[in-house]
């Protein structure tokens, strides 16, 4: 294990010196609540999964914030069996006095208020999770009932709420010598589409908190499957990179980097692996910053120069100068930053803007990298001798390309001959389905929208793109194919903006091999394309299984739990066909159930949790078998369709 600390302290007081007293009239106030229910996805993104975990991830990260100012040690998320959610913490508990402006105690002026809290006191909390300081206030609007205990000097105090609206003044229940904060809610059923809580999604989040925040204990349990998780890492995100490489072929041990300077402190651990793809991951305040930013920038900025420095310095590398790429294949890397008033851009709003954090990631990769070079050469010429690989396979690929464009494949007006393309040229109003075969894709060229809607037959299965570097890729011609088709080209070439069409659905047989085509295909575009999957442009078509008759009636089952409802629903003298591939349909049945519009079921392809993401094409389509069997046999029993 190498560790490098480069600290910088400039003009900060230490953590020891005593606080300001955390009372009521630390909490600032900015609005109320009163849009919240009537528009809740303005505040929580949606009524649906999403929006219900996100309302745990808000109570969670106020004991986070305690946490990160070393006020609290340890968290537990108790699921109950009726999907209430109870958040614990040991922290300075929330304020029970009167606010002097108010005239409330400071738990009902944080539960009513909205932008109400201490984040806005940068005295109280330099540094905070939440982007807006709108959580708990949204979380308990947004809830049927909602309970907090508060066990402050000495005492514990109660207060209840239904749906954002306190049903009694905050009272004093008992004596304790305990302190910190409990709340439990219930989310209402008249907002959520579903109040069923998800073990895993819940799981991935809280675990991921706990790399970030080293050293805070959180307990996560879930009454419902009897299911309890206990993290805590020593190692912080050291102990991340770990977990993220367990299922690949380290080449060294992790690096790690910390530096502070002033009220930002930001640590960074990198590790190279034999994979060839990256997994380089963004935090800011705890926030995942999925569209990067300047510390991101700083990072591969800095990496990128000094391996080439130290290449050209070491008399390693003639041929090709290392491109950002090229040092980045096989890295797993998680950047941490924390940060008083971080300047979030983007569409999703998590992309880093404050200038001045460039300058310091560029400053600590750059120190720390160099000195891990030169005192492990073994271990640096190992990473340059991966980059050199990369870069000659890169200038492979470039090649491949070039001569594919001199073919008229790539970006010119000519198109793969096998695609049927749509009248439309408005990207917003065409989609294209990619289907499995020659036989499905001609029945959906005849049963298909010809203004809208076009279509690419895949003879076979495409390339394992996890297991091939880019100019293997560049070899493939179905994922030539692809790229022409799509107009978007590919890796440091690749242009979202280019994009022909904005529904791209991936259309398979409802089989194993269907199955592992869209696997294939999905890893893909996670790998090679993932700006697509983030705009919400890839689908997964759902055609059906099953084709019931009953007299001159038709019905189609998506799903074996909707084919036996159907036959009992329907009785005897039924005709039964189960479709072994999309090739059985005729062309208007291929439309009337999968392809038009008014009828069809598509599911949208999105990145609800990229570390898990990426972990998952780890050990689905990676090198290792053995996480893959070890999968299989832990899943087994969850298979739905199984066919044999």
């Amino acid at each position: 294990m190498f560790l490098y600390t480069l600290l910088e302290v400039a003009g900060t007081k230490k953590m020891a010196e005593k606080r300001d007293k955390y009372d009521a009239k630390k909490i600032t106030v900015l609005a109320g609540l009163e849009a919240v229910r009537k528009r809740p996805s303005m505040y929580i993104g949606s009524t649906g999964d999403r929006g219900l975990h996100h309302l745990v991830y808000e109570v969670v990260d106020n004991a986070i914030d305690e946490a990160m100012i070393g006020e609290c040690s340890e968290i537990s998320i108790t699921v109950h069996k009726d999907n209430r959610v109870t958040v614990k913490d040991n922290g300075r508990g929330i304020p029970t006095d009167k606010h002097p402006r108010f005239k409330m105690s400071g738990v009902e002026l944080v539960m009513t208020k909205l932008h109400a809290g201490g984040k806005f006191d940068h005295k109280t909390y330099k540094i905070s999770g939440g982007l807006h300081g709108v959580g708990v206030s949204v979380v308990n609007a947004l809830s049927e009932l909602l309970e907090v205990t508060v066990e402050k000097d000495g005492k514990k105090y109660y207060q209840k709420f239904q749906r954002g609206k306190p049903v009694a003044k905050l009272k004093v229940i008992g004596k304790t010598k305990e302190r910190g904060t409990i709340v439990t809610f219930k989310p209402d059923r008249n907002i959520f589409n579903s109040t069923e809580f998800d073990y895993d999604t819940l799981k991935n989040r809280l675990r991921e908190l706990a790399f970030l925040n080293k050293g805070t204990k959180i307990i996560f349990q879930d009454e419902r499957n009897g299911k309890k998780k206990e993290f805590n890492f020593e190692g912080g995100i050291m102990s991340f990179v770990k977990f993220l490489n367990k299922k690949k072929t380290p080449i060294h041990m992790p690096i790690y980097l910390k530096k502070k300077k002033g009220d930002i402190e930001l640590e960074v651990a990198l590790q190279y692996t034999s994979s060839y793809a990256e997994s380089v991951f963004s935090f800011v305040n705890n926030i995942n910053t999925h569209e990067g930013g300047t510390h991101l920038i700083g990072f591969k900025t800095a990496l990128t120069r000094t391996l080439n420095k130290y290449s050209e310095r070491e008399n390693m590398n003639k041929e090709v100068k290392l491109s950002s790429d090229d040092v980045r294949e096989g890295l797993t890397a998680i950047i941490a930053l924390k940060i008083p008033n971080p300047q979030f851009e983007g569409q999703t709003k998590t992309k880093l803007g404050n200038s001045e954090i460039k300058g310091i990631v560029d400053s600590l990769v750059t120190n720390g990298l160099n000195t891990f070079l030169e005192e492990t050469p073994k271990v640096a010429r190992d990473i340059i001798d991966k980059a050199i690989s990369a870069a000659k396979a890169r200038e492979a690929a470039r090649k491949a390309r070039d001569l594919v464009r001199r073919k008229s494949a790539l970006e010119t007006t000519t198109l793969p001959g096998k695609l049927a393309d749509c009248s439309e040229r408005d990207p917003k109003k065409c989609e294209i389905f990619l289907v499995e075969g020659d036989s499905a894709g001609g029945s959906a060229k005849q049963g298909r929208s010809k203004e809208f809607q076009a279509i690419l037959p895949l003879k076979g299965k495409i390339l394992n793109v996890e297991k091939a570097r880019i100019n293997k890729i560049m070899t493939s011609q179905e994922i030539i194919t692809i790229i022409t088709a799509l107009g978007t080209s590919i890796a440091e070439e690749f242009n979202i903006k280019k994009t022909r069409y904005h529904k791209i659905i991936i259309m398979t047989d409802a089989d194993v091999d269907g199955n592992h085509i869209t696997t294939l295909l999905l890893t893909f575009f996670f790998r090679y394309m993932t700006p697509l999957i983030e705009a919400g442009y890839i689908y997964l078509a759902q055609p059906p299984l099953y084709l019931i008759k009953k007299g001159k009636q038709k019905f189609y089952a998506l799903t074996e739990k909707e084919k036996s409802k159907l036959l009992k629903k329907l009785g005897s003298g039924v005709n039964l066909q189960r479709y072994k591939g999309l090739g059985e349909m005729n062309p208007d049945q291929l439309w009337e159930t999968t392809m038009n519009p008014k009828k069809r079921i598509l599911k949208q392809v999105t990145i609800e949790d990229a570390v898990e993401a990426d972990q998952m094409f780890t050990i689905l389509m990676g090198e290792e078998v053995e996480p893959r069997r070890r999968f299989i046999e832990k899943n087994a029993k969850k298979v739905v369709n199984l066919d044999v």
